[in-house]
């Protein structure tokens, strides 16, 4: 069976200025096709302050983001939090979540915490508060969030988005196989996609 596969990460800019669309091509995928989340792991777990520069950097990219995909910032999370440049814990906060069958609720969570609320995405007392408003299993989630498996399940998705050749976020790709072909990298529209989408689809289908 097809699998559409979403490449992001809670903390890309970029994946939540393209949240609009991919609900849209959610509600339009062809029929016998499933999405699978795979975490993208912007950067590493690091417990020190985001540098003058790389807040710059990430400023800079809300910027471009609200300008191209008129999608919505609260800049007050850089008075209100303490940044760091960190998106390792909110990957497996949402794994996290996928035990228990909520990895996009979780997902979209962290997103709006870290875009909308002012929340730091990168701090554990987030992930918490998140994994409560979602109405998750708490003592679950406690057990999974620090589990060697939910790292070996992190680790395996960084090592599904090297075999597919993802280096940037979001990125689409088509899996039916071992094959996997590319349909979007960056921001598209949601009919840009589902047009490839189809296309790839007709390509694929064995011939009678």
């Amino acid at each position: 069976m097809p699998t559409l596969y979403y490449v992001g990460d809670p903390m890309c800019s970029w994946c939540w200025g393209f949240s609009r669309v991919l609900d849209d091509v959610l509600g339009m995928l062809p029929s016998g096709v499933n999405l699978h989340y795979v975490m993208g792991g912007l950067a590493p777990d690091s417990d020190e302050l985001m540098p003058t520069a790389v807040r710059k950097y990430v400023q800079d990219n809300w910027r471009e983001v609200a300008k191209i995909t008129n999608a919505k910032f609260n800049w007050d999370f850089w008075q209100k939090c303490h940044p760091r440049r960190s998106t390792y814990p909110a990957c497996r906060a949402a794994i996290a979540g996928g035990r228990q069958g909520a990895l996009p609720q979780m997902f979209q969570a962290l997103q709006r915490a870290y875009y909308l609320e002012a929340r730091n995405p990168s701090d554990t007392e987030t992930h918490f508060e998140l994994a409560s408003e979602i109405g998750l299993d708490m003592g679950r989630f406690a057990k999974d969030l620090g589990s060697e498996y939910v790292e070996r399940l992190l680790q395996s998705d960084f090592t599904k988005k090297i075999h597919m050749g993802v280096n940037e976020f979001p990125t689409m790709v088509l899996g039916n196989g071992n094959n996997y072909t590319l349909i979007m990298r960056g921001w598209a529209s949601s009919n840009e996609i589902l047009n490839c989408l189809r296309e790839q689809l007709r390509c694929q289908q064995p011939l009678l």
